[in-house]
């Protein structure tokens, strides 16, 4: 999934084999070092991405680096949705629970209280 994170988000590169940088400008990265799995790869995107694109990049930005995600994870977020996934997903707060919406599909009724 890193080649094709690579292909997917504009300007995006691996920064001395431990941080995938997937916005440049925005400086929206993650670290490499503890992924093995694609499903350790999807965790971190919902761990360390859900946020700028719920919280902190601007309106022009956001859009972008959501339709990407998008593109990348083969999901179809509103950013909505990422609101509600970072909340629930966001820094890796929970992981059992980021696994388990992974695993089935993306549910976002799992992830609602």
């Amino acid at each position: 999934m890193i080649e094709k994170a690579l292909q997917v988000f504009p300007k995006s590169y691996v920064y001395r084999n431990e941080e995938l940088i997937l916005e440049p400008r925005n400086n929206v990265y993650f670290r490499l070092v503890d992924v093995e799995t694609e499903i350790d790869f999807k965790c971190k995107m919902f761990a360390w991405v859900s946020r700028p694109i719920a919280k902190s990049l601007n309106k022009y930005w956001a859009p972008r680096v959501l339709k990407s995600f998008n593109t990348l994870m083969d999901t179809n977020f509103t950013k909505s949705d990422m609101y509600l996934i970072y909340d629930r997903l966001g820094n890796d707060v929970n992981r059992k629970l980021t696994i388990r919406f992974i695993e089935s599909g993306y549910d976002m009724e799992l992830l609602k209280r």
